[in-house]
């Protein structure tokens, strides 16, 4: 059992049996306790006369969300008293805090918008997920991909005023439309993932792979794919061309995420500093942790690429590229990993193989930790995500 099909999903109408409508209620289900499980530990781990849970679940990026959206976007660089250049929200991708200010305008509270935005969208996203890997390989692998992504290292995101799980949602809906030849509904949702995070180019790209094997195949009229392809890919150039006129910079958006998080490309030389500190004289538990995360996520790529359908594995790789090449803060690459997707294909590939009693030993195993990690992160670490 593969997540392959390279040739057979291009070739001919995908053979595999359709998930029903009342299997949904497994992912739905999945989805729904393991929040309640990240609620209890974060109520578990939270000091006692600290930040509310909301509080902790509308910090640091959300408030940066919810800024935006009852705001709006500044017309020029921000800098602090002493003159120094900081970040400011045109950082943050547009898609998020314009629904946030949707249900805003309508008369929702901003922090209740913003989490109810996730909230739904990591319902979706859950649900979408275990879809897409019940057709490409059948229900069991779907399942347990399902558990793996809504458990994950910094899976806490999922439920706070963060855009993964809206990002995660249009993506994995892409690739389901792709998969299903609906390119026109996939090239939107693309565009949608596209102006939500800068990834949304990777996922794009990944659109595009999928476009090409559908026309080489002759299995959808060359002008859908082609067109759901292209608009996908317009989404991130249309946003930094939109900052760059804004601000009247062409480097604008580059040059406030540098000079507000420290984050640019420099090939992973950051990383790889980091990696190389983190195991020889690591600084604390959290920043070891962090490395063995990385380095596991780039193990199972590694694992997972030769048997992947070929758009995922061209969006994982670029996705995993962008965590890794990039410098900034380290203690936010396993939420930056949430939505590569890659990375957790190792692990469902073998569940299709153990026997049940082991795979639900692992993954509930898993979900503890991953789940303990994220209420840890946002409760008794005390920098950012």
């Amino acid at each position: 059992m593969t997540l392959v099909a390279a040739d057979a999903v291009t070739a001919e109408t995908p053979a595999r049996t359709r998930p029903v409508l009342a299997d949904l209620w497994v992912p739905l289900l999945l989805y729904v306790g393991t929040r309640i499980v990240q609620l209890l530990f974060i109520a578990w781990l939270a000091p006692a006369g600290g930040p509310s849970i909301r509080s902790r679940l509308l910090a640091w990026d959300g408030d940066w969300f919810m800024r935006v959206a009852t705001q709006g976007y500044p017309h020029t660089y921000s800098y602090d008293a002493s003159g120094q250049m900081v970040g400011n929200g045109l950082a943050f991708f547009p898609a998020y805090p314009l629904l946030i200010r949707g249900l805003w305008k309508l008369g929702v509270p901003a922090d209740i918008a913003a989490l109810s935005i996730s909230w739904l969208a990591g319902a979706v996203a859950a649900v979408l997920l275990y879809l897409l890997g019940t057709e490409l390989v059948d229900r069991r692998v779907g399942l347990v991909l399902t558990a793996l992504f809504l458990a994950q290292p910094m899976s806490v995101v999922f439920s706070m005023g963060y855009s993964e799980a809206l990002f995660s949602a249009l993506v994995i809906g892409m690739f389901y439309a792709a998969y299903r030849r609906a390119f026109l509904v996939a090239g939107v949702l693309g565009l949608g993932a596209a102006l939500t995070r800068p990834t949304g180019l990777a996922a794009a790209v990944g659109l595009a792979v999928a476009a090409v094997l559908a026309m080489r195949a002759g299995t959808v009229p060359g002008w859908r794919a082609a067109t759901g392809a292209l608009v996908a890919l317009a989404g991130v150039p249309a946003y930094l061309l939109w900052v760059a006129a804004r601000v009247g910079d062409l480097n604008a958006w580059f040059t406030i995420q540098t000079a507000g998080w420290g984050t640019t490309f420099d090939w992973g030389r950051s990383t790889w500093n980091f990696l190389v500190t983190a195991i020889h004289q690591g600084n604390g538990w959290v920043q070891v942790s962090v490395a063995l995360i990385l380095l596991a996520a780039v193990v199972a790529t590694l694992f997972a690429v030769r048997r992947a359908w070929p758009p995922i594995v061209v969006y994982g790789l670029l996705a995993l590229v962008l965590v890794v090449g990039q410098a900034g803060y380290y203690h936010s690459k396993p939420r930056l990993l949430l939505p590569v997707l890659l990375t957790l294909l190792p692990a469902a590939y073998a569940a299709a193989k153990a026997r049940p009693a082991t795979v639900t030993l692992g993954v509930v195993g898993y979900s503890v930790f991953g789940l303990w990690y994220g209420a840890y992160m946002i409760t008794v670490w005390t920098y950012t995500i």
